[in-house]
């Protein structure tokens, strides 16, 4: 009988890492999503999920973009991808990014700006958090790849520093 209450253990468990899957898992089904991951110091979650039947959907579809832009955003993703790109920084998780701080406040950077190593960049929102993103060299920012306000994938390329 001990051995039956060890096996039941690891499908109830109430670990603090068990409950932020099951919510992780909660806001995927609720945002339809594929995947979500966090970082919370040294904790590192990601949650995904297969999804089937037709073309995922975007979450924040403008509401009087054509049809057709749609499909063309998609086909344009996958182009940058961050390996191709050399000083390309990259979101560490999937969120919505914001180039400043707050809306009435100056963009943190704007193409042509000399940037130094732990500037922060960009915020990306993710759980009612905004997380700073850093410059990962010092150089000067060439591309931006995002808008304000636009949701990303975890990896996408954000902007190019040189």
């Amino acid at each position: 009988m001990a051995n039956k209450s060890r096996a039941k253990k690891p499908t109830t468990s109430r670990s603090p890492e068990t409950k932020i899957i099951r919510e992780l898992a909660k806001i995927l089904d609720a945002e339809n999503l594929s995947e979500i991951e966090m970082e919370k110091g040294d904790l590192r979650l990601r949650v995904t999920r297969q999804l089937t039947g037709g073309v995922p959907m975007t979450v924040a579809a403008p509401v009087t973009a054509p049809a057709a832009a749609a499909p063309v955003a998609a086909e344009a993703a996958p182009k940058t991808k961050p390996a191709d790109e050399a000083g390309a920084v990259t979101s560490p998780m999937v969120g919505t990014v914001y180039l400043r701080s707050n809306p009435d406040a100056d963009p943190f950077f704007k193409v042509g700006d000399s940037v130094k190593v732990g500037d922060t960049v960009l915020l990306v929102e993710a759980m009612k958090t905004f997380n700073p993103i850093k410059a990962t060299s010092s150089g000067t920012v060439t591309k931006i790849l995002v808008e304000d306000g636009q949701p990303v994938e975890f990896g996408e390329a954000l902007l190019v520093i040189s």
